[in-house]
């Protein structure tokens, strides 16, 4: 079970990054591949209750690929952590199956620690569903709950729940719907936007400057029937 769970790792990989020439390639040099095998090993040990076994191998995993994994996170099959480095996920996070991760992503938690065994059990993490993207930078905190098939620009900073098949970005992260349904649940390297996901700031700026055209236009319009009037006033009076 657990070898089906990495040979389907691998095959994830390959099919989500064009440079992976092979399997070997991925299993000799890929950290978040190596990272992703320390967890499955360090979860399989926290759910057992060797917790201290757990902890001290992901840590090792850390030293050697740069990516943080609580053993005890959730996560789902054929999971890719595209190149690894800084990556940090929390202990109560849940992440489903076929997501994708870029370097520097934070799946982080808010809860105070002051009372540390008051939060035993207490939900702190993200839970990102199916074929969610998180591009590079991005930090996702709290509970929250990112839908399928969703996608987290880089550099974001959600603090709220994203619906499912839509793309959010910016600092606090904003919600972009897609115009097709479809075309949102395609794979995207690094969740980066297209012509089919506009930016709502453009749009909103856009329908401003056209409204103010239209308003310029309409002064204009009635500047010259008052300076009409005016004429004929004049002309009356003399």
């Amino acid at each position: 079970m657990v070898f089906k769970k990495f040979c389907e790792d691998i095959t994830a990989y390959i099919e989500r990054d064009p440079a992976a020439k092979s399997s070997m390639e991925v299993i000799l040099c890929y950290p978040g591949f190596h990272a992703v095998v320390c967890y499955r090993m360090s979860s399989w040990l926290w759910k057992r209750r060797f917790f201290l076994l757990g902890r001290l191998l992901s840590h090792f995993g850390k030293i050697f690929t740069g990516v943080e994994i609580h053993p005890g996170a959730e996560i789902g099959r054929r999971f890719v952590i595209d190149h690894g480095t800084g990556v940090v996920i929390g202990e109560t996070a849940v992440i489903g199956a076929d997501v994708t991760l870029y370097h520097d992503v934070t799946l982080g938690g808010v809860a105070p620690s002051v009372d540390s065994h008051a939060q035993v059990g207490l939900k702190r993490h993200p839970t990102l569903g199916d074929h969610v993207i998180v591009g590079s930078g991005a930090q996702i905190l709290g509970p929250v709950m990112i839908g399928e098939h969703a996608r987290v620009g880089a550099n974001s900073v959600v603090t709220k729940d994203v619906p499912s098949s839509v793309t959010a970005v910016g600092v606090p992260a904003r919600v972009i719907m897609p115009r097709e349904k479809e075309k949102a649940r395609k794979f995207q390297a690094y969740a980066t936007l297209s012509e089919d996901c506009p930016d709502p700031v453009v749009q909103t700026i856009e329908a401003l400057r056209h409204q103010i055209i239209e308003l310029s236009a309409r002064v204009e319009e009635l500047e010259a029937k008052v300076n009409e009037a005016a004429s004929r006033s004049d002309l009356r009076q003399d």
